[in-house]
């Protein structure tokens, strides 16, 4: 069940990085936000601190922070990424690319017996790397975001490995971090449409002291 959500999740990762529509990404990464909360259930069982961990990934990954997103677009009435840096083609070859790497560099980390066979490591670092090119890749600022979302859903995948043995302190407080670093790029979007009626990020070049 656990490797069967992180394949999806792999194939979440490329649909993101192949689509040019804001709201196809954003319900993207919302379903996988979704899948994750399934994960520590799937990995640990019912236990009360699974329970927690997959209902607060639940409604900070696959509820309230998309929905922030889908109305901020609604707002500024925006649907498409338009002219990223890097195309959509050649970032899903990148993107191939890097999940194949992933997969072929953790085959050479020191791992537990019982994790040799898994994907949690790999779709990880997958997942990390995939945000990791929409921030570099793409003009939008409210894509970006996704981004820093996705890098975030990859250190989560990591994270359930360590659960066990990670106070549930510390967890509370990784989602925190994730809900605050998305307030304040909420912060900055409002800012850079009010200042440029543009969310595109290149525009930023133009500030001057």
């Amino acid at each position: 069940m656990a490797n069967l959500l992180l394949l999806i999740v792999i194939l979440i990762n490329f649909y993101t990085l192949g689509s040019a529509r804001l709201v196809a990404c954003i319900r993207g990464v919302a379903l996988q936000g979704a899948l994750l909360a399934l994960l520590p259930l799937a990995t640990h069982g019912p236990t009360g601190h699974a329970l927690f961990l997959g209902a607060g990934a639940l409604l900070l990954k696959g509820i309230f922070i998309p929905l922030l997103l889908l109305r901020t677009i609604r707002q500024v009435r925006i649907r498409r990424e338009v002219e990223p840096f890097i195309g959509f083609v050649p970032t899903l070859i990148l993107g191939f690319l890097v999940t194949a790497g992933a997969f072929i560099f953790a085959d050479f980390l020191p791992l537990a017996y019982e994790h040799h066979e898994g994907l949690y490591v790999p779709t990880s670092l997958a997942t990390m790397f995939s945000g990791f090119l929409i921030l570099i890749t793409r003009r939008k600022a409210i894509t970006q975001v996704l981004g820093y979302l996705m890098l975030e859903n990859g250190i989560f995948i990591f994270g359930i490995l360590l659960s066990a043995a990670i106070p549930l302190m510390v967890e509370a407080g990784i989602l925190l971090d994730l809900l605050v670093g998305v307030f304040v790029m909420g912060i900055i979007l409002n800012q850079i449409n009010r200042e440029f009626s543009s969310l595109n990020t290149d525009r930023l070049t133009a500030l001057k002291e």
